[in-house]
C-alpha cells in the first residue's frame, strides 16, 4: 500500500474543504504537497489558511466562480460539493477546465451509494446498474456522469468513489454519546456500511497512484449492520448504558435521514482491495470505535 511520502508532490485543490478533505489535507501537508479548496464562510477561510491551506470563498450559488488563478498549478482535484438541480457547481459554476487548469491529471468524485437505490438488504458491487430511489440519488448519479464525460479523450483521469457513512474522530458514536446525542433508530432488518476518515484518505492516495479514468470504488467497511450495534458498543466502550431504541415509524428524522433509513443495502468492497491494494486500517467499527477512544 503505496503511502504520501511515495508520491511526487503536488498541488490538491478540493471543493468542499470539510471534515473529509480536511483530515488528508493535513497528511499531505506533511509531505510537501500544497493544499487549496473551498470553504462557504469567512470563519473557514480563517481556519483553513492558519493551518496553511489555500481557502478560497464559494457558496455554489448563482453566480460565483472562482478566479482561474486557483487551478493554474493544480494537478488533483477532489470535488465533494452536494449537486443542486442545476447540476455539480465545481464544473457548471467554473471557468473551462482545460484551459484553467493545464496540469491536472486526476480527480476525484466523492459520490454516494444512494445512487444504487434500495436493493433489500443485498450487495451491491460497482459494476451493478445505478437506480436511485430519490432525488438526491438522481442527482449524485448525474454528477459522477458529468464529471467523467467532461474529460473523456483528455489525459486527466476521473474515478467515482461512493462513500458509506463516515465517521472518525470528533464525529462518532462515541462523542454522541458523551454529547447526550447517541439514538438508536430500530428498523427490523436495516443495515448499511461505515468508513473511518482515515481510510477514505488511504483509498484516495492509493487511486492517485493507479489512476483508472471512469473507475467507480465502493469505499465501505467490511460490515454493514444495524446502526444500534454500533452506538451499542460504544457505550460498552465507555462503560455507559445505551440509549432505548425507537421505532422508526415514530422517531423524529430530517427528511434526509428518513430517505437514507427508506434503503438497505451492503456495499461489496473487494475492488478498493484487489485493483488499490488498500488493507483497511478499520474493517469494522470496532477497530475504529476503539481507536477514537484510545486516542481521545
Amino acid at each position: 500500500m503505496p503511502s504520501p511520502s511515495d508520491f511526487v508532490p503536488g498541488h490538491l485543490f478540493c471543493f468542499g474543504l470539510g471534515y473529509t478533505c480536511g483530515r488528508l489535507a493535513k497528511l499531505l501537508l506533511k509531505q510537501g504537497w500544497r493544499v487549496s479548496g473551498t470553504t462557504r464562510s469567512e470563519e473557514g477561510l480563517s481556519v483553513l489558511r492558519q493551518d496553511g491551506i489555500g481557502a478560497w470563498l464559494f457558496g455554489g450559488n448563482a453566480g460565483d466562480m472562482l478566479d482561474k488563478a486557483a487551478f493554474s498549478d493544480v494537478t488533483h482535484v477532489i470535488a465533494s460539493i452536494p449537486p443542486g438541480e442545476e447540476g455539480d457547481p465545481a464544473l457548471t459554476k467554473q471557468p473551462d477546465w482545460r484551459s484553467s487548469a493545464p496540469l491536472l491529471r486526476w480527480v476525484g468524485y466523492l459520490s454516494t451509494p444512494a445512487v444504487y437505490g434500495d436493493r433489500g438488504g443485498a450487495f451491491v458491487h460497482e459494476d451493478d446498474d445505478p437506480n436511485p430511489g430519490s432525488a438526491r440519488g438522481a442527482r449524485r448519479l448525474a454528477a459522477e456522469r458529468a464529471w467523467v464525460s467532461a474529460f473523456e479523450d483528455t489525459d486527466v483521469s476521473v474515478q467515482v468513489f461512493r462513500l458509506s457513512g463516515i465517521y472518525g474522530p470528533g464525529r462518532s458514536a462515541i462523542d454522541q454519546l458523551r454529547g447526550g446525542k447517541a439514538r438508536i433508530i430500530d428498523k427490523p432488518g436495516q443495515v448499511f456500511n461505515r468508513i473511518h476518515v482515515d481510510d477514505i484518505g488511504t483509498i484516495l492516495m492509493a487511486s492517485i497512484q493507479r489512476p483508472h479514468h471512469g473507475r467507480i470504488y465502493n469505499v465501505a467497511d467490511d460490515e454493514a449492520c444495524p446502526s444500534g450495534d454500533v452506538i451499542r458498543y460504544a457505550a460498552e466502550l465507555l462503560d455507559m448504558e445505551p440509549p432505548e431504541p425507537i421505532p422508526f415509524d415514530s422517531a423524529e428524522l430530517s427528511p434526509m435521514a428518513r430517505s437514507f433509513y427508506s434503503e438497505c443495502k451492503r456495499l461489496d468492497t473487494a475492488r478498493i482491495k484487489s485493483e488499490l491494494g488498500v488493507e483497511l486500517a478499520y474493517p469494522t467499527y470496532r477497530e475504529g470505535l476503539r481507536s477514537i477512544l484510545d486516542d481521545a
